[in-house]
């Protein structure tokens, strides 16, 4: 089983958009795919259920017949920082409860999860843990999303050193292209040199997934497979 974990340089940095792509371009290669989104802020309730955009556009995605409390089982209404939004109803955000979600996911038949972050690496989760422990514990390999913006290689190469910090593989980066960038040519390039990491795909915004998981070349990761 291939365990990828989508991780960015910041915030709406296209995590969830590179997760959709990865997730199609995987199903239409005939794999099993299963996604996770153990953290979200930022929902509308919806039948006394507090439901995430995002996640649900991952479990779209998805071939492996998941519920949305599977794919996000922690889910807050207010679009801030999720330990506070936890802090302000006197929750807290438990490592336990999210790698138990996660062997949930994990437990299908599946050849791949897709499980996206929140904010960047080091997400607080409050009392001094953060997101990145996560992946760690459950050994998953990372693929990091490069918000293509002023300041970008800088907080490419620093997230980047941290993963490798942390005792684990990033496999690959993606270079996210939401808006008109100056240079930017010159700066995937730099990123190119930068990073000592295979680049997957240039990801300009298109509203057709389908168009966008063509831009990936998985070829690196379904060797691993």
């Amino acid at each position: 089983m291939l365990k990828l974990f989508i991780t960015a340089t910041d915030t709406d940095a296209g995590k969830t958009y590179a997760a959709q792509a990865l997730a199609h371009a995987f199903v239409s290669k005939n794999k099993k795919v299963a996604v996770y989104k153990p953290i979200s802020a930022g929902c509308e309730r919806i039948h006394h259920d507090l439901v995430n955009e995002d996640a649900l556009l991952l479990l779209a995605q998805s071939n492996c017949q998941q519920t949305i409390t599977q794919v996000n089982p922690i889910a807050f209404e207010q679009p801030i920082a999720p330990h506070i939004a936890a802090a302000q109803l006197k929750q807290e955000i438990n490592l336990t409860d999210i790698q138990e979600g996660y062997e949930r996911i994990t437990a299908l038949e599946t050849d791949i999860v897709i499980c996206e972050g929140a904010g960047g690496w080091r997400l607080p989760l409050g009392q001094g843990k953060f997101l990145s422990e996560f992946v760690q514990a459950s050994h998953q390999d990372v693929i990091l999303v490069v918000n293509m913006k002023l300041g970008c290689l800088n907080h490419a190469v620093l997230t980047y050193q941290s993963i490798i910090a942390d005792g684990l593989k990033c496999l690959g980066w993606i270079a996210n292209c939401p808006e008109d960038m100056p240079y930017l040519t010159e700066n995937i390039s730099e990123l190119t040199t930068l990073l000592p990491i295979p680049k997957l795909a240039v990801l300009p915004f298109d509203k057709d997934i389908t168009k966008a998981a063509k831009r990936i070349d998985i070829s690196l990761l379904t060797s691993l497979l």
